[in-house]
Protein backbone atom coordinates (compact mmCIF):
# COMPACT_ATOMS: atom_id res chain seq x y z
CA UNK A 1 0.00 0.00 0.00
CA UNK A 2 1.52 3.41 -1.35
CA UNK A 3 0.69 6.51 1.06
CA UNK A 4 -1.73 7.77 -1.02
CA UNK A 5 -3.66 4.63 -0.74
CA UNK A 6 -6.74 3.72 2.02
CA UNK A 7 -7.79 0.58 3.41
CA UNK A 8 -11.47 0.69 3.07
CA UNK A 9 -13.44 -0.77 0.56
CA UNK A 10 -14.75 2.75 -0.71
CA UNK A 11 -14.15 4.11 -3.32
CA UNK A 12 -11.91 7.48 -2.87
CA UNK A 13 -10.00 9.73 -5.25
CA UNK A 14 -6.50 10.66 -2.99
CA UNK A 15 -4.40 10.65 -6.07
CA UNK A 16 -4.99 11.04 -9.89
CA UNK A 17 -3.73 7.41 -10.39
CA UNK A 18 -6.62 6.45 -8.17
CA UNK A 19 -8.47 6.48 -11.62
CA UNK A 20 -8.00 4.35 -14.48
CA UNK A 21 -6.65 6.15 -17.68
CA UNK A 22 -10.32 4.54 -19.12
CA UNK A 23 -11.88 6.21 -15.96
CA UNK A 24 -10.07 9.72 -16.35
CA UNK A 25 -11.25 9.76 -20.08
CA UNK A 26 -15.04 9.33 -19.03
CA UNK A 27 -14.68 12.00 -15.95
CA UNK A 28 -13.32 14.42 -19.01
CA UNK A 29 -16.30 13.50 -21.16
CA UNK A 30 -19.07 14.14 -18.71
CA UNK A 31 -17.32 17.17 -17.29
CA UNK A 32 -17.02 18.38 -21.27
CA UNK A 33 -21.09 17.79 -21.35
CA UNK A 34 -21.45 18.99 -18.20
CA UNK A 35 -19.67 22.45 -19.44
CA UNK A 36 -21.36 23.07 -22.53
CA UNK A 37 -24.86 22.20 -20.80
CA UNK A 38 -24.92 18.80 -22.46
CA UNK A 39 -25.04 17.12 -19.37
CA UNK A 40 -26.84 17.35 -15.87
CA UNK A 41 -25.89 14.89 -13.61
CA UNK A 42 -28.70 14.16 -10.78
CA UNK A 43 -27.42 14.25 -7.65
CA UNK A 44 -30.58 15.61 -5.93
CA UNK A 45 -30.85 14.90 -2.07
CA UNK A 46 -27.32 13.71 -2.29
CA UNK A 47 -24.87 16.19 -0.29
CA UNK A 48 -20.79 16.94 -0.09
CA UNK A 49 -19.29 18.38 3.34
CA UNK A 50 -16.02 20.08 1.86
CA UNK A 51 -13.16 20.60 4.72
CA UNK A 52 -10.82 23.22 4.24
CA UNK A 53 -7.46 23.31 6.29
CA UNK A 54 -6.16 26.01 3.91
CA UNK A 55 -8.02 28.31 2.41
CA UNK A 56 -9.04 28.85 -1.38
CA UNK A 57 -11.09 30.52 -3.54
CA UNK A 58 -11.49 28.16 -6.47
CA UNK A 59 -11.76 25.13 -4.44
CA UNK A 60 -14.78 26.42 -2.05
CA UNK A 61 -16.57 28.02 -4.82
CA UNK A 62 -16.00 25.40 -7.45
CA UNK A 63 -16.92 22.09 -4.84
CA UNK A 64 -20.04 24.04 -3.49
CA UNK A 65 -21.27 25.45 -6.92
CA UNK A 66 -20.89 22.31 -8.80
CA UNK A 67 -22.51 20.32 -5.87
CA UNK A 68 -25.67 23.02 -6.43
CA UNK A 69 -25.68 22.72 -10.15
CA UNK A 70 -26.53 19.06 -10.17
CA UNK A 71 -29.17 19.29 -7.47
CA UNK A 72 -27.33 18.81 -4.33
CA UNK A 73 -25.85 20.39 -1.17
CA UNK A 74 -22.81 21.62 -0.49
CA UNK A 75 -21.44 22.63 3.08
CA UNK A 76 -17.86 24.29 3.78
CA UNK A 77 -15.96 23.77 7.25
CA UNK A 78 -13.40 26.11 8.43
CA UNK A 79 -10.23 24.69 10.40
CA UNK A 80 -11.60 26.08 13.41
CA UNK A 81 -14.96 24.98 12.86
CA UNK A 82 -13.42 21.07 12.92
CA UNK A 83 -9.99 21.18 14.61
CA UNK A 84 -8.78 18.04 12.52
CA UNK A 85 -5.82 16.19 14.50
CA UNK A 86 -6.36 18.53 17.30
CA UNK A 87 -9.94 18.87 18.46
CA UNK A 88 -10.98 15.89 17.16
CA UNK A 89 -8.88 12.58 15.25
CA UNK A 90 -9.62 13.13 11.08
CA UNK A 91 -11.33 9.19 12.04
CA UNK A 92 -13.70 10.30 13.88
CA UNK A 93 -14.26 13.44 11.89
CA UNK A 94 -14.77 11.08 9.21
CA UNK A 95 -16.93 8.33 10.77
CA UNK A 96 -19.05 11.16 12.07
CA UNK A 97 -19.53 12.83 8.30
CA UNK A 98 -20.04 9.07 6.90
CA UNK A 99 -23.40 9.56 8.77
CA UNK A 100 -24.74 12.74 7.22
CA UNK A 101 -22.66 13.32 3.63
CA UNK A 102 -22.63 11.27 0.75
CA UNK A 103 -18.92 12.54 0.10
CA UNK A 104 -16.14 14.15 1.86
CA UNK A 105 -13.73 16.59 0.48
CA UNK A 106 -10.82 17.96 2.31
CA UNK A 107 -8.00 20.20 1.29
CA UNK A 108 -5.10 19.75 4.16
CA UNK A 109 -1.94 20.52 5.53
CA UNK A 110 -0.62 17.09 5.90
CA UNK A 111 -1.65 14.27 3.20
CA UNK A 112 -1.48 11.56 5.89
CA UNK A 113 -4.67 13.47 7.15
CA UNK A 114 -6.81 12.63 3.92
CA UNK A 115 -5.26 8.57 4.53
CA UNK A 116 -6.90 8.77 7.77
CA UNK A 117 -9.84 10.51 7.20
CA UNK A 118 -10.30 8.10 4.14
CA UNK A 119 -9.47 4.58 6.07
CA UNK A 120 -12.86 5.31 8.33
CA UNK A 121 -14.99 6.78 5.71
CA UNK A 122 -17.78 4.78 4.76
CA UNK A 123 -18.44 7.40 1.70
CA UNK A 124 -15.93 8.64 -1.42
CA UNK A 125 -13.30 11.26 0.42
CA UNK A 126 -11.74 13.16 -2.91
CA UNK A 127 -8.69 14.86 -2.23
CA UNK A 128 -8.74 18.92 -2.75
CA UNK A 129 -5.95 19.49 -2.20
CA UNK A 130 -2.41 18.04 0.34
CA UNK A 131 1.32 18.41 0.10
CA UNK A 132 1.97 15.16 -2.39
CA UNK A 133 -0.83 15.71 -4.99
CA UNK A 134 -3.64 17.89 -6.18
CA UNK A 135 -5.49 15.49 -8.43
CA UNK A 136 -8.77 17.87 -8.97
CA UNK A 137 -6.62 20.27 -10.21
CA UNK A 138 -4.97 18.25 -13.33
CA UNK A 139 -8.68 16.65 -13.92
CA UNK A 140 -9.18 20.47 -14.54
CA UNK A 141 -6.27 20.94 -16.42
CA UNK A 142 -6.36 17.73 -18.61
CA UNK A 143 -10.00 18.45 -19.22
CA UNK A 144 -8.61 22.37 -21.01
CA UNK A 145 -6.28 20.87 -22.98
CA UNK A 146 -8.40 18.03 -24.64
CA UNK A 147 -10.79 20.55 -25.36
CA UNK A 148 -8.55 23.07 -26.67
CA UNK A 149 -6.18 20.34 -28.65
CA UNK A 150 -9.27 17.94 -29.38
CA UNK A 151 -6.65 14.82 -27.62
CA UNK A 152 -4.45 14.00 -25.07
CA UNK A 153 -2.57 11.56 -26.42
CA UNK A 154 1.14 12.19 -27.99
CA UNK A 155 1.04 16.12 -26.72
CA UNK A 156 3.97 17.00 -25.06
CA UNK A 157 3.68 19.36 -21.71
CA UNK A 158 6.02 21.10 -20.20
CA UNK A 159 6.06 22.47 -16.63
CA UNK A 160 8.55 24.89 -15.21
CA UNK A 161 9.18 25.32 -11.58
CA UNK A 162 9.09 23.41 -8.19
CA UNK A 163 8.24 19.56 -8.07
CA UNK A 164 5.33 20.41 -6.25
CA UNK A 165 2.14 18.53 -5.89
CA UNK A 166 0.75 20.22 -9.08
CA UNK A 167 3.22 19.19 -11.12
CA UNK A 168 2.99 15.23 -9.23
CA UNK A 169 -0.57 15.37 -10.06
CA UNK A 170 0.40 16.34 -13.35
CA UNK A 171 3.00 13.85 -13.99
CA UNK A 172 1.14 10.67 -13.16
CA UNK A 173 -2.16 12.36 -14.80
CA UNK A 174 0.18 12.54 -18.28
CA UNK A 175 1.84 8.88 -18.04
CA UNK A 176 -2.22 7.72 -18.10
CA UNK A 177 -3.03 9.81 -21.25
CA UNK A 178 -0.43 8.92 -22.96
CA UNK A 179 1.20 12.37 -23.00
CA UNK A 180 5.08 13.61 -22.54
CA UNK A 181 5.83 15.47 -19.46
CA UNK A 182 8.75 17.53 -19.38
CA UNK A 183 9.49 19.29 -15.68
CA UNK A 184 12.37 22.24 -15.47
CA UNK A 185 13.57 22.74 -11.98
CA UNK A 186 16.51 23.95 -10.02
CA UNK A 187 18.55 21.63 -8.14
CA UNK A 188 17.11 20.43 -5.25
CA UNK A 189 13.57 21.10 -6.27
CA UNK A 190 13.32 18.21 -8.54
CA UNK A 191 10.27 15.79 -9.02
CA UNK A 192 10.11 13.46 -6.01
CA UNK A 193 11.77 10.22 -6.86
CA UNK A 194 8.86 7.85 -6.21
CA UNK A 195 6.41 9.92 -8.72
CA UNK A 196 8.93 9.70 -11.12
CA UNK A 197 9.30 6.12 -10.54
CA UNK A 198 5.24 5.25 -10.49
CA UNK A 199 4.70 7.81 -13.61
CA UNK A 200 7.24 5.75 -15.24
CA UNK A 201 5.41 2.32 -14.42
CA UNK A 202 1.99 4.16 -15.75
CA UNK A 203 3.17 5.34 -18.98
CA UNK A 204 4.49 1.58 -19.86
CA UNK A 205 6.62 0.56 -22.82
CA UNK A 206 4.73 2.43 -24.83
CA UNK A 207 4.30 5.63 -23.22
CA UNK A 208 6.96 8.19 -22.05
CA UNK A 209 8.69 8.54 -18.39
CA UNK A 210 8.85 11.91 -17.58
CA UNK A 211 12.06 13.94 -17.99
CA UNK A 212 13.39 16.10 -15.59
CA UNK A 213 15.85 18.84 -17.01
CA UNK A 214 17.58 21.88 -15.74
CA UNK A 215 17.04 24.69 -18.05
CA UNK A 216 13.81 25.59 -19.08
CA UNK A 217 14.43 26.51 -22.39
CA UNK A 218 15.07 22.99 -23.11
CA UNK A 219 11.74 21.63 -21.13
CA UNK A 220 9.73 24.55 -23.25
CA UNK A 221 11.63 22.92 -27.07
CA UNK A 222 8.57 22.32 -29.06
CA UNK A 223 6.19 21.90 -25.95
CA UNK A 224 2.30 22.17 -26.92
CA UNK A 225 2.09 22.90 -23.12
CA UNK A 226 3.65 25.45 -21.46
CA UNK A 227 2.77 25.22 -17.27
CA UNK A 228 4.19 26.98 -14.52
CA UNK A 229 3.36 27.50 -10.77
CA UNK A 230 4.50 29.76 -7.99
CA UNK A 231 7.65 29.89 -6.26
CA UNK A 232 6.36 29.13 -2.98
CA UNK A 233 3.23 27.43 -1.96
CA UNK A 234 1.05 27.90 0.59
CA UNK A 235 2.72 27.34 3.67
CA UNK A 236 6.15 28.04 2.06
CA UNK A 237 5.96 31.73 3.19
CA UNK A 238 9.44 31.68 5.31
CA UNK A 239 11.13 30.07 2.15
CA UNK A 240 9.74 32.98 -0.04
CA UNK A 241 13.66 34.82 -0.59
CA UNK A 242 15.79 31.49 -0.94
CA UNK A 243 12.81 30.59 -3.34
CA UNK A 244 13.34 33.68 -5.00
CA UNK A 245 17.16 33.57 -5.75
CA UNK A 246 16.83 29.97 -6.28
CA UNK A 247 14.01 29.86 -8.99
CA UNK A 248 15.49 32.87 -10.30
CA UNK A 249 15.50 32.32 -14.45
CA UNK A 250 12.91 30.04 -14.70
CA UNK A 251 9.97 32.59 -15.15
CA UNK A 252 7.95 32.20 -18.15
CA UNK A 253 7.54 34.95 -20.14
CA UNK A 254 6.98 35.91 -24.29
CA UNK A 255 9.90 34.83 -25.19
CA UNK A 256 10.22 31.63 -23.27
CA UNK A 257 6.93 30.76 -25.16
CA UNK A 258 8.45 31.58 -28.68
CA UNK A 259 10.70 28.51 -27.80
CA UNK A 260 7.43 26.16 -27.44
CA UNK A 261 5.51 24.78 -30.64
CA UNK A 262 3.45 27.86 -32.32
CA UNK A 263 -0.03 26.81 -31.62
CA UNK A 264 1.24 26.35 -27.88
CA UNK A 265 -0.95 27.53 -24.86
CA UNK A 266 0.11 28.11 -21.37
CA UNK A 267 -1.60 27.57 -18.08
CA UNK A 268 -1.17 28.36 -14.92
CA UNK A 269 -3.13 26.79 -11.59
CA UNK A 270 -3.86 30.22 -9.61
CA UNK A 271 -3.06 32.27 -7.40
CA UNK A 272 -0.10 33.46 -9.72
CA UNK A 273 2.52 36.50 -8.91
CA UNK A 274 3.41 38.66 -12.08
CA UNK A 275 7.12 39.12 -11.89
CA UNK A 276 7.56 35.89 -9.99
CA UNK A 277 7.14 32.55 -12.08
CA UNK A 278 5.73 34.67 -14.53
CA UNK A 279 6.21 37.85 -16.38
CA UNK A 280 3.61 40.88 -16.56
CA UNK A 281 0.44 40.42 -18.74
CA UNK A 282 1.00 35.83 -19.16
CA UNK A 283 -2.89 35.43 -17.44
CA UNK A 284 -4.28 37.18 -20.85
CA UNK A 285 -1.27 36.24 -22.75
CA UNK A 286 -2.59 35.13 -26.60
CA UNK A 287 -2.12 32.07 -25.71
CA UNK A 288 -2.94 31.58 -22.24
CA UNK A 289 -5.42 29.15 -21.27
CA UNK A 290 -5.46 29.72 -17.87
CA UNK A 291 -9.17 30.94 -17.02
CA UNK A 292 -10.63 27.67 -18.79
CA UNK A 293 -8.49 25.68 -16.02
CA UNK A 294 -10.29 27.77 -13.81
CA UNK A 295 -13.43 27.39 -14.74
CA UNK A 296 -13.09 23.64 -15.63
CA UNK A 297 -12.36 23.24 -11.42
CA UNK A 298 -16.50 23.14 -11.31
CA UNK A 299 -17.68 20.80 -14.34
CA UNK A 300 -14.10 18.30 -13.49
CA UNK A 301 -15.28 18.20 -9.81
CA UNK A 302 -19.12 17.92 -10.53
CA UNK A 303 -18.03 14.91 -13.17
CA UNK A 304 -15.78 13.23 -10.52
CA UNK A 305 -18.35 13.20 -7.66
CA UNK A 306 -20.84 11.92 -10.11
CA UNK A 307 -18.74 9.61 -10.98
CA UNK A 308 -18.24 8.54 -7.36
CA UNK A 309 -21.91 8.58 -6.63
CA UNK A 310 -22.74 6.42 -9.38
CA UNK A 311 -24.55 9.06 -11.42
CA UNK A 312 -22.49 8.71 -14.56
CA UNK A 313 -20.50 5.79 -15.58
CA UNK A 314 -17.18 5.39 -14.50
CA UNK A 315 -16.03 4.42 -17.84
Amino acid sequence: MTLTEATTTCRHFLSIADLSAEEIRAVLDAASAIRSGELRPDVAGRSLVLLLEKPSLRTRVSFELGMRKMGGHSLSMLPQEVGLGGREPPEDVARVLSRYADVIAARVNSHDTLVELANAADVPVINALSEIEHPCQILADLQAIREHFGRLEGLTIAFIGDGNNVAASLALGCALVGAEFRIASPAGYELPGDIVAQATRLAGQAGHAPQLLLKPENAVDGADVVYTDVWASMGQETEREQRTRDFRGYQVSPNLMELADPKAVFMHDLPAHEGEEISEGMLTHPQSIVFNQAENRMHAQAALIAMLLGAIPSA
